[in-house]
């Protein structure tokens, strides 16, 4: 089945903020969101915005280009921020451990595309793109995460 589409723009930093608190309302272990576009298209930014709604304090929120995986000890269950940018091969995510949290764990994951064929079946997928005066987000949602989605409000 085809994911539903539709779009969401994001004038600025505020409005991102907000768009991933109310995200991370609907989050639960096992959620994978992968988060796509160009550098600087907003998807750190997201990402940070869900782990510190999540975690409900401020946090140092690093990307982790360099590390590949940050994970955060919320109350209710782990959360990895992966950056697989420097990955060249879909086999080195297996390295990372990432099987296991997939199952277990609340996965924000940014250049998704270095999976290859290990993307969870029913991730969701956000398309970030700067654009002049704003961020547009594509959400593209499976079948397992448009009930959620239907109470989200930005």
């Amino acid at each position: 089945m085809t994911p539903a589409t539709h779009q969401i723009s994001l004038a600025d930093e505020t409005a991102t903020n907000a768009f991933a608190t109310a995200m991370a309302e609907l989050l639960r272990a096992g959620d994978t969101i992968l988060l796509q576009g160009p550098i600087g298209a907003g998807k750190s930014a997201f990402a940070r915005g869900v782990i510190r709604a999540r975690l409900g304090r401020m946090e140092d929120v690093p990307s982790p280009t360099f590390t590949l995986v940050q994970t955060y000890e919320a109350p209710d269950g782990d959360i990895w921020h992966c950056d697989l940018y420097r990955l060249t091969n879909p086999d080195e995510v297996l390295e990372l451990g990432l099987e296991e949290a997939f199952q277990t764990a609340i996965c924000l994951i940014e250049w998704p595309d270095r999976l290859g064929a290990d993307v969870p079946r029913d991730a969701l997928t956000l398309t970030f793109a700067a654009r002049a005066d704003d961020h547009l987000v594509t959400v593209a949602a499976p079948p397992a995460w448009q009930d959620r989605l239907t109470g989200l409000h930005v």
